[in-house]
């Protein structure tokens, strides 16, 4: 080797490692964290303790933006159109598997780059403290032998309780349209409307009906999880009261624009294991009545792409999906 050719080669080696050592340095910068639903709710709050203890870990700051519009479209396509370079996240929710189906967008989980899953809030079954259905059982016999008597409500025509009572009747091998759905502007209103008694289910998760069950005018007969509740521990899944699988319920996750490189990925992924597992997030998801659950990078993705199948799945059944 020559002498000129000795100096590319230790100019490259010095550049390599130049490059090498700033893209080890990540993060350099403030982050930004979009938000695709409103200041102050739940999945806003929920965004901004992760993003204060993620500071924590990293180091650096973690600035939380709210995208709203389009029924949460606007936000998870910001998350999804942005520069692959670990300098912006976002929250995804549930809704970023139901948005392709319901013609909403063409995004779908596919288009990012899973970090980890972080809350989990499956939905039960409540129905009012003076119904006449005493557990899951009875309640799915009376559906089977009278469909369309029975009515629910908890979201609008497609959300995700919606898909929660049609999937469960689907599963059942009933029509999914057996339990008719009453739109409603979210679970409090529905849950009013049941202890008044115009409708008799709804398929909203556990935290979104405590005010209501605490104070003795609802009784959840089930939830749609694999294991039972940790806030309500006697309320069995519907596995053990029906032998049903149907699962489903909202969750809550941090991902990047898909093409995050991959040591970015392993950096983020590590540091929310963390803010996952330690107690301040645990504590106030608690006190919020919110499910603390994780899934890694992978088993995020594919809990997406699951989810995104089922609720199609059910989308189709209900004439839904576009």
């Amino acid at each position: 080797m020559n002498k000129r050719n000795m100096l590319k080669g230790l100019l490259g080696l010095t550049l390599a490692m130049g490059a090498g050592m700033a893209h080890a340095a990540y993060p350099e910068r403030p982050i930004t964290m979009i938000v695709p639903w409103g200041a102050g709710g739940g999945t806003d709050a929920t965004a901004r303790m992760i993003a204060t203890l993620l500071e924590k870990e990293l180091d650096n700051p973690v600035n939380v933006v709210n995208r709203t519009g389009g029924n949460g479209v606007v936000g998870h396509m910001a998350i999804a159109k942005a520069k692959p370079d670990g300098y912006t996240l976002g929250m995804l929710t549930v809704e970023i598997a139901t948005m392709k189906h319901l013609g909403l967008t063409t995004i779908t989980p596919a288009d990012y780059t899973p970090l980890a899953l972080m809350n989990e809030d499956p939905a039960g079954v409540t129905v009012s403290a003076t119904s006449e259905y005493k557990d899951m059982k009875s309640l799915m016999e009376a559906i089977k032998a009278n469909p369309g008597k029975l009515k629910a409500s908890g979201t609008g025509q497609g959300g995700i309780w919606h898909i929660a009572i049609a999937g469960l009747v689907n599963k059942a091998g009933l029509p999914p349209n057996s339990v008719p759905f009453v739109p409603s502007n979210g679970s409090a209103p529905a849950m009013l409307e049941l202890v008044a008694g115009g409708i008799d289910i709804v398929p909203t998760s556990l935290p979104e009906a405590r005010s209501m069950i605490d104070a003795g005018k609802a009784k959840p007969l089930a939830i749609m999880s694999k294991e039972r509740s940790p806030m309500y521990p006697d309320v069995p899944t519907l596995k053990e009261t029906t032998g049903n699988e149907w699962t489903v319920g909202v969750w809550r996750g941090i991902a990047g624009p898909k093409g995050l490189p991959d040591d970015v990925t392993a950096k983020l992924e590590a540091a929310l294991k963390k803010v996952n597992e330690s107690k301040e997030f645990r504590d106030f998801m608690s006190k919020r009545g919110f499910g603390v659950a994780y899934a890694n990078s992978k088993d995020y993705g594919e809990y997406m792409a699951k989810s995104t199948a089922d609720f199609g799945e059910v989308l189709k059944a209900i004439g839904m999906a576009k």
